[in-house]
């Protein structure tokens, strides 16, 4: 029997711990992962006064809603989505200005406005549901919980985009990013970038957001650079990319996200890969504990989209976490342990 990995902090390193880990999951509970699982059929749905573009997972029992991260879509739920289908129906999201969803009116594109458009999708619903977010996203729906969590059952966050500003250039996909705006080296440095072929792009986000890059596959990494290609013909596509990332950046400038996180009042997963080179894997004990009810789950040698490098290990944490929800047998005692 193969299980995760229990968080990697001492219980002795952080005074008065708050966090609460749930039982990790086993491997063995899950449906055999195919070869190559297909993004699941998409479709633009209005709910709320917004349209987003959605893959629809067909599934059992409650409703999961899935939400992607920076330059992210939809289809990074597609294996994650297919795993969890015995327990939930999924939902994967576009959001604003990514993937197939067109900017909204308003074209804000901070964490704040992201959220304005879930929330009103999701209340255009009419029901709760589990929300799961990754990096962006994982704020964006940290921020949907805090101001409006009659629409969460519960939240997962995987390595979610909590404030770091360190100025590390290794954070970039290619260094010559740091150059691009460089006055007199900015333009050689975005045509280089531009030149690049979307494969050799493919390559350079799997080389920075995996833990090990070797377990993306030449379908997976083909079908990146194919995605690619098409977001490139969107004309707000750039727009988007640049004012989503500069309004996360500024969301750091401040303890805004903390204290959101402290006013979400529903149980609340952890999920940080030790790897993460985009967001620091020391912000996951401190994330975990902010949440009033939080949980982590460490995963080790993992990077910063572990939904997609290993969906089996992602998916056996959140199948326990939701498990122990629905059952009732662990107490709050059982969960308080590696923090």
């Amino acid at each position: 029997m193969v299980s995760l990995p229990l968080p990697l902090v001492h219980p002795r390193s952080i005074p008065a711990p708050r966090a609460r880990v749930g039982t990790p999951g086993d491997l063995d509970d899950l449906p055999p992962l195919p070869v190559h699982q297909a993004p699941w059929p998409g479709r633009h749905v209005t709910a709320g006064g917004v349209t987003l573009h959605v893959r629809e997972t067909p599934g059992a029992g409650e409703d999961a809603v899935y939400v992607h991260g920076l330059s992210g879509s939809a289809t990074n739920w597609t294996d994650l989505a297919y795993l969890l289908a015995p327990k939930v129906a999924g939902t994967a999201v576009d959001l604003p200005g990514f993937g197939y969803t067109e900017p909204v009116p308003s074209c804000d594109y901070s964490p704040a406005g992201h959220a304005d458009a879930l929330l009103c999708w999701l209340a255009g619903r009419g029901r709760p549901v589990h929300l799961v977010g990754n990096s962006l996203g994982g704020i964006v729906s940290m921020l949907v919980a805090a101001r409006r969590p009659e629409l969460v059952r519960s939240l997962t966050l995987v390595s979610p985009a909590m404030p770091d500003r360190r100025p590390d250039p290794r954070r970039m996909s290619d260094p010559r990013m740091a150059l691009a705006w460089i006055p007199g080296l900015g333009s050689k440095a975005r045509a280089q970038l531009a030149a690049a072929s979307p494969r050799s792009r493919a390559e350079a986000t799997v080389a920075l957001c995996f833990g090990d890059p070797t377990r993306a596959t030449d379908v997976r990494l083909d079908e990146t650079a194919a995605e690619m290609v098409a977001r490139g013909r969107q004309p707000w596509a750039g727009q988007a990319i640049d004012r989503s990332a500069f309004g996360m950046f500024r969301s750091w400038m401040g303890p805004g996200l903390w204290r959101a996180a402290a006013r979400v009042p529903v149980p609340t997963l952890v999920v940080w890969g030790t790897k993460d080179r985009l967001v620091n894997p020391r912000l996951a004990a401190r994330t975990a504990r902010t949440f009033p009810d939080g949980r982590l789950v460490m995963l080790d040698g993992v990077g910063h989209i572990a939904q997609i490098e290993t969906p089996d290990r992602v998916a056996a944490a959140v199948g326990a976490f939701w498990d122990s929800l629905a059952d009732g047998k662990m107490s709050a005692d059982e969960r308080v342990a590696a923090l």
